[in-house]
């Protein structure tokens, strides 16, 4: 099914918030609820990229060890990291250690160190509060224009693994769009 379903506690979700406890969680109490501060944001664009090529559970189960990894995605502390970091994280079982993507995020924190007015207030500038409802899961795009412009634009002041699909998957994570289904309890729930 590719329309919202009712759960066993009555409550129609997006198919995919109720594959999983973890899911269901994820779905009715962050995802799609607007991010308006720079660590918040980039803590998810840091769990974005490393989700990219595997299954967003395996995220959400390691979403504690990232944490802990990484102060917190506390974008100062993370910007301070050095090769001795590098190598505590390609160590740490608790994450997932992709060199490639552990580099991005620290270049992703200096970067947003740098951004003028921060991460946030760029993000936002791409949001799309017009954005249309979908009834079933195969009409939510993968990137839109938004999407494609995010992403230009990180990737010009110096991010990495910040493809449209990345950015889009930000923008949904963010409230930046609401791409919960029509039905859905939570469709509308933030604005």
């Amino acid at each position: 099914m590719s329309t919202a379903i009712r759960g066993e506690d009555g409550l129609a979700r997006c198919p995919w918030g109720l594959s999983a406890p973890d899911y269901i969680a994820y779905h009715d109490e962050e995802w799609g609820r607007p991010v308006r501060d720079d660590q918040g944001l980039y803590e998810r664009l840091c769990l974005e990229a490393f989700q990219s090529g595997l299954s967003w559970l395996t995220i959400l189960r390691k979403r504690e060890g990232f944490r802990a990894a990484f102060c917190g995605f506390d974008p100062e502390k993370v910007a301070a990291f050095g090769p001795d970091d590098v190598a505590r994280l390609m160590a740490d079982a608790s994450i997932v250690r992709n060199r490639a993507k552990i580099d991005a995020a620290i270049a992703n924190a200096r970067a947003a160190l740098d951004l003028p007015g921060g991460l946030a207030a760029t993000a936002w500038r791409f949001a799309d509060p017009d954005a249309p409802a979908y009834a079933d899961t195969s009409d939510v795009p993968a990137t839109t224009d938004g999407s494609k412009a995010l992403a230009k634009e990180l990737k010009r002041h110096g991010f990495r693994f910040v493809g449209p699909t990345t950015a889009y998957a930000l923008m949904q994570a963010c409230g930046l769009v609401d791409d919960h289904l029509t039905g859905c309890h939570r469709r509308g729930a933030y604005t």
